[in-house]
């Protein structure tokens, strides 16, 4: 089968045709076939009439831990009354999640998922890391598994409490990762103070790569550290959250292929610094833009949302920001095949009620998202 999408006032390619006005495209099957001027747009057997709105990839959600049980809004409360964050609660989320049946793990994780798709994510990477035993870690595995190709494992995300440190990195780089590396495409690591030092974690991304796992690091979240240099020297994919980056840290993401994945969720809800996206845009480094949708420190499903934090408290621009949302997501997987609307992707795409990609910084917080296409089927159309 294959679908028309026509009489789109503007598309947005997030790739080398730019912004398109009186546009159409072409799925073909799960591909996107041909895309140029309306008036030329060949048939098909179905037609999506765009009337004039806006059409933009799906968002490429790169950074999600969606397998958890357990409420945190307390913590949150605490935080907006003045409480400073520190990424303890994690175990919070640990003990509720052990205590958990599959059954309601699978649900929260079918609930969050819907809700990303509904609000125009076609693409989303789930890791684990609130298991941090081996029977743990491997379930919330195979639960994200039935969700997402782009599954992650983060046995080394905290300490377990009263967990001697050596003795569980040495868990990690062994057990755990025996019995989960085949459910895992990534490894990642929280380096962090209170968490990984980078001794610690260069251990298990090394190990995580001997097990044929592409690496990503949880890196200079709560202060300048070693995570993004880490990341950087062993060709990891991502180095996630970049809050705190000296000059070298910016400089290295720049000459390097390590995407700076930027969470702006966790600064809302944390009431942290946000990222210095400018410095790294001007310096040429790639960057990408997820939710970090999780219980504790940023408990959105919204690409929208971060579009809208990264325009408005991060000095991007609003095609910067989108396109770091789609494009820039996909690189941060290595992916090539989505984030971007040309001949040869995956037919993932967003129709807007709006006339412009602009409009999702410009209305924040209004459901904008009239039609979402994944893989050439319209997954959801709303009135």
């Amino acid at each position: 089968m294959s679908v028309l999408v026509d009489n789109i006032g503007e598309l947005f390619t997030a790739g080398p045709d730019g912004i398109l006005t009186d546009a159409a495209l072409v799925a073909d099957g799960d591909t996107i076939a041909w895309i140029g001027p309306a008036a030329q747009a060949p048939a098909a057997d179905h037609r999506l009439d765009a009337a004039g709105r806006a059409v933009i990839p799906g968002f490429v959600d790169s950074h999600a831990h969606l397998v958890f049980a357990g409420d945190r809004t307390a913590e949150f409360a605490a935080r907006m009354s003045g409480e400073p964050y520190t990424g303890g609660g994690i175990r919070t989320t640990v003990a509720a999640t052990r205590a958990a049946p599959d059954v309601e793990l699978f649900a929260t994780t079918a609930r969050l998922t819907a809700e990303m798709l509904r609000q125009g994510t076609t693409t989303w990477e789930i890791k684990s890391g609130y298991g941090l035993t081996v029977a743990d870690e491997l379930r919330s595995l195979r639960i994200a598994g039935e969700f997402t190709d782009e599954t992650t494992f983060l046995g080394a995300h905290t300490l377990p409490s009263g967990a001697d440190p050596d003795a569980y990195v040495a868990l990690v780089c062994g057990d755990m990762l025996d019995a989960c590396a085949p459910h895992a495409k990534w490894i990642d690591v929280f380096c962090e103070r209170g968490a990984f030092d980078a001794d610690q974690a260069r251990q298990v991304l090394t190990a995580g790569a001997k097990a044929g796992l592409g690496l990503r690091v949880h890196a200079n979240q709560l202060s300048e550290g070693p995570g993004v240099a880490l990341a950087v020297e062993l060709g990891a994919a991502s180095a996630d959250h970049c809050t705190h980056l000296s000059w070298n840290d910016i400089e290295a993401l720049a000459d390097g292929d390590t995407v700076a994945t930027l969470l702006p969720g966790v600064e809302f809800s944390t009431r942290s610094p946000y990222p210095p996206a400018r410095r790294l845009i001007g310096a040429g480094a790639s960057i990408a833009l997820a939710t970090d949708c999780n219980p504790g420190s940023s408990y959105t499903s919204s690409m929208a949302f971060c579009i809208a934090l990264a325009v408005r408290e991060m000095g991007m621009t609003p095609a910067e920001a989108v396109t770091a949302a789609t494009a820039g997501g996909a690189k941060a997987l290595r992916r090539t095949d989505i984030g971007a609307l040309m001949p040869g992707t995956r037919a993932d795409l967003v129709v807007l009620d709006a006339p412009s990609h602009a409009h999702l910084a410009y209305r924040p917080g209004v459901p904008l998202i009239k039609a979402v296409m994944r893989a050439g089927a319209v997954r959801t159309e709303n009135p």
